[in-house]
């Protein structure tokens, strides 16, 4: 991880008698352990996971960042801790249970491969919160502690839409500033062609950058979808004229690097951008090793088709105002999926109607939009970009999750993120600065199409994957559905147009993989 904040806190920290042997910010992370205690996080600024051990109190002191950029897992026993950044660390030692926990798999295909923190799919893997501490004594006591809440109501003075626009600018140049500043290497950006991606590379222009690198990466086309968005992102590069490498993956290479991929994530993860965050990261690598990336623009401003649907349900149940439209699969088939073993109460919908429910929030998107934001993107599209460029060696920086930019957002109106198909504020401050063809487009997503539109030898392999005897052995799938799904794929996706076939497929390649 990185503290962008290190170098102030290293001056605050020598004012209170503190002395320093390195320039970087590991040092003041520990300084600051021992100047505030369990405090320490709250005022650290960045992405971050880390362990402090005092050998005074003989205490372990384990944290998270606030928004679960970087990850945190671990795993004990009667005698022991051993926690690591991902779950294949953990998997190389003695002893793990990795039995499948049914709640997991239920969080797993309801919310797009999602399941919150402490829970992974495997008993024997838990994963740390965002935005808390553990603290573990020596006689096995352990004291786990939230240190940040984001509250998603108005603030008590009003502004004007042109105040808020200009307050979000503000703080999302200092974010930019912030993540380009505290590096000792160039920093890229990779550039989709979409609205966050291309405001980045304007806001770093504007801010005065001149040595911009920018990255993009294709893929086959197929009849019913383009595998790229070169027409976009080449706008952007014509307008701010970075150092630019576009990169194009034929679909053989995709199914032949696709085991690799999923070998490296830490938990199974359904995005079908995951194979393009992959070997885009391997090219970028070459190039430099720090790159900033769009991910929770659409989950901080209301970018995403499901948030004015929710918005516009008056359904008394708070579940029932966000479910319709964004679970992949409703609880009842689940039953029809799972064998009897892996069958539970509907614990997603129990949990996620707890975080809507909430005194933080003002209304409906309000609270959808802090549950995605703590909750939701944290085991999607955040955990899904760390793991795929960190296997290269590559961080990926997230401005839009700066957590003083989160805040202000959080107490913006609704109205100014749903205006205008979503995102109207980011829209706002993009006129102008990078082309209108960018900002007017429909609103689109990585595309992998040959992940989405599941035929010939993608297909192929999907059902190996699940008519193997290993998959047979494991009891998890009921066979007449996946009988059922691979009959017609393309007549199953989920509300938000996943395959449900993938889900399935993926989730058996990662577990073999893992050698679970």
């Amino acid at each position: 991880g990185t503290i962008y904040n290190h170098p102030q806190l290293r001056e605050r920290l020598k004012a209170k008698g503190h002395h320093f042997f390195s320039e970087g910010d590991t040092e003041v992370i520990l300084k600051a352990y021992a100047e505030w205690g369990e405090d320490a996080p709250k005022h650290l600024m960045g992405m971050f996971a880390f362990a402090v051990w005092d050998m005074k109190k003989h205490t372990l002191f384990l944290a998270r960042d606030r928004m679960g950029i970087k990850p945190l897992y671990y795993t004990t026993d009667s005698k022991n801790i051993r926690f690591a950044s991902n779950t294949q660390a953990l998997l190389q030692t003695p002893g793990i249970d990795t039995s499948l926990d049914p709640l997991a798999l239920h969080n797993l295909f309801s919310l797009h491969a999602v399941v919150p923190a402490p829970r992974t799919v495997l008993n024997g893997i838990r994963k740390m919160p965002p935005a808390h501490s553990l603290m573990i004594h020596s006689d096995g006591r352990q004291e786990l502690k939230r240190y940040w809440n984001l509250v998603a109501k108005r603030p008590e003075e009003s502004r004007s839409e042109q105040e808020w626009i200009d307050a979000i600018h503000d703080s999302l140049k200092t974010a930019v500033r912030r993540r380009n500043e505290i590096a000792d290497v160039p920093v890229g950006v990779l550039l989709s062609g979409g609205l966050d991606s291309s405001l980045l590379v304007g806001l770093l222009s504007e801010i005065g950058i001149d040595d911009i690198r920018t990255f993009t990466i294709g893929f086959d086309d197929q009849p019913e979808e383009k595998g790229s968005e070169y027409e976009y992102s080449d706008a952007v590069v014509e307008r701010f004229n970075p150092t630019h490498h576009k990169f194009h993956i034929p679909n053989e290479d995709t199914l032949s690097r696709l085991p690799e991929a999923v070998g490296n994530m830490a938990e199974p993860m359904f995005g079908q951008d995951a194979i393009g965050f992959y070997l885009l990261s391997e090219q970028v690598s070459k190039h430099v090793k720090v790159v900033q990336s769009g991910q929770g623009a659409d989950e901080v401003f209301g970018g995403y088709f499901w948030y004015p649907q929710a918005q516009a349900d008056t359904n008394p149940d708070m579940l029932k105002r966000l479910a319709p439209y964004y679970f992949d699969r409703d609880h009842s088939e689940m039953a029809e999926m799972l064998q009897p073993a892996f069958q539970t109460n509907d614990f997603t919908g129990e949990l996620v109607r707890d975080l809507l429910t909430t005194p933080y929030a003002d209304e409906t998107l309000d609270a959808v939009l802090r549950a995605d934001v703590t909750t939701f993107i944290v085991d999607d599209p955040v955990k899904r970009v760390d793991n795929m460029t960190m296997a290269w060696g590559l961080e990926a920086r997230v401005p839009f999750l700066d957590h003083e930019l989160v805040e202000l957002a959080a107490q913006m109106p609704t109205e100014l993120k749903l205006r205008d198909g979503g995102k109207y504020v980011l829209k706002q401050i993009a006129r102008g600065l990078v082309p209108d063809s960018v900002i007017d487009r429909p609103k689109g997503y990585f595309p992998v199409p040959a992940l989405k539109f599941v035929r010939g030898e993608f297909l192929d392999m999907m059902c190996d994957l699940l008519n193997s005897q290993t998959c047979r052995d494991r009891g998890l799938f009921k066979q007449s559905y996946i009988d059922k799904i691979i009959a017609s794929p393309e007549d199953h996706l989920t509300r938000i147009q996943g395959s449900k076939l993938w889900h399935m497929a993926l989730l058996e390649m990662w577990l073999q993989k893992q050698g679970v």
